[in-house]
């Protein structure tokens, strides 16, 4: 069979600078990463991908995009932790750089004198790796999961690109976000935060199926040789109900999977959002730039509301779009236009 030669294809709404615009370069990945090179398969088509069924395609696909692209000779995950895509937690980072050069005339502030606090790092660590690879920032990686902050410092540590310029914090009250997080003598020009999505295990587990379900079935019209991927009751990915115990959310597809924090909190988005404004006010002289992911947009107008109430000075909705999937980033700051002008002078003016 000859081998369809194809022209690059940009992914269908990210981010101009995100390097993973073009539909991926196998030859290249596993150049960097030769470990992938058993899971890359060719359909009728000529199409070469890999089984996004399979989680350990989807963990070895995402160690080749981080070698390739960010130069991180090591990364792993412990089983049964979020295994996120790149592309994604790559295109957050850099509406964040254009947000910042709002506040620098235009100009994206590089460089270690910019800080980032990412709530809710995981295990995996990619907002850090990716915005200090990308922009060379400086971040301190938050997690009420002891194992997850074991495992991204780990990451950082492992790393020559990445030791001493992540630092990672256990949040030890999972009732604080900021408190314990940003010290009497912190400063961070952002937050960044992909807060957890469901409201109950019970709503976790049946995102998780369908999310497992739809993929299964794309990949079977696109790949006639893919079937789609059962548990023994004939269920897509139905996650353990041992997860309500501080397991691991299991799935049929792990890229799928999760911990309880990772995953859901009671309220849901909605809840975790709130809490983070409220507790926002604190701290609002440490920090320039106050952002979240909000998936749902039902929840926007309460956001605003909240925001209003508390004073924050400046509000900005910026939407983002991963192929078919809408999301926006929510920032706020509660400083004004003559304090973003002193504190860019004071930290990203060399």
């Amino acid at each position: 069979m000859t081998k369809k030669q194809s022209a690059p294809i940009a992914k269908k709404g990210l981010h101009p600078r995100n390097p993973h615009r073009d539909r991926y370069d196998f030859d290249a990945l596993i150049k960097s990463c030769p470990a992938l090179a058993p899971f890359v398969a060719e359909n009728r088509f000529g199409d070469r991908s890999v089984d996004f069924n399979n989680p350990e395609a989807v963990k070895t696909l995402n160690r080749a995009l981080l070698s390739h692209y960010y130069q991180v000779a090591f990364w792993d995950i412990p089983a049964g932790f979020l295994c996120p895509p790149i592309p994604g937690r790559a295109d957050y980072l850099h509406y964040l750089a254009d947000l910042l050069a709002e506040s620098n005339g235009g100009v994206i502030p590089t460089g270690k004198q910019v800080r980032g606090l990412d709530i809710g790092a995981g295990a995996n660590c990619v907002y850090p790796i990716v915005g200090h690879r990308a922009y060379g920032w400086r971040f301190v990686a938050a997690d009420i999961d002891p194992i997850s902050v074991k495992s991204a410092k780990f990451i950082a540590e492992s790393n020559p690109s990445l030791a001493g310029n992540i630092q990672c914090r256990l949040q030890k009250n999972p009732d604080h976000i900021f408190t314990g997080m940003i010290n009497r003598d912190d400063v961070f020009d952002f937050t960044l935060c992909n807060p957890p999505f469901h409201a109950s295990l019970e709503e976790a587990m049946a995102g998780n199926e369908r999310k497992v379900k739809n993929l299964a079935m794309n990949a079977q019209k696109k790949n006639p040789f893919i079937a789609p991927m059962k548990d023994k009751s004939g269920k897509f990915g139905q996650p353990s109900a041992q997860a309500e115990k501080g397991k691991p959310v299991k799935a049929a597809s792990l890229n799928f999977g999760g911990q309880k924090a990772e995953l859901w909190c009671p309220g849901g988005e909605a809840s975790f959002i709130r809490r983070m404004i409220k507790q926002s006010v604190d701290v609002a002289g440490q920090c320039l730039w106050f952002t979240t992911l909000v998936s749902k947009k039902d929840n926007l107008q309460a956001i605003y509301k909240q925001l209003k109430q508390v004073g924050a000075v400046s509000v900005k909705t910026i939407d983002m779009a991963q192929g078919q999937k809408q999301t926006r980033i929510v920032a706020w700051s509660f400083l004004s236009a003559e304090q973003h002008a002193e504190w860019q002078a004071e930290r990203w003016v060399k």
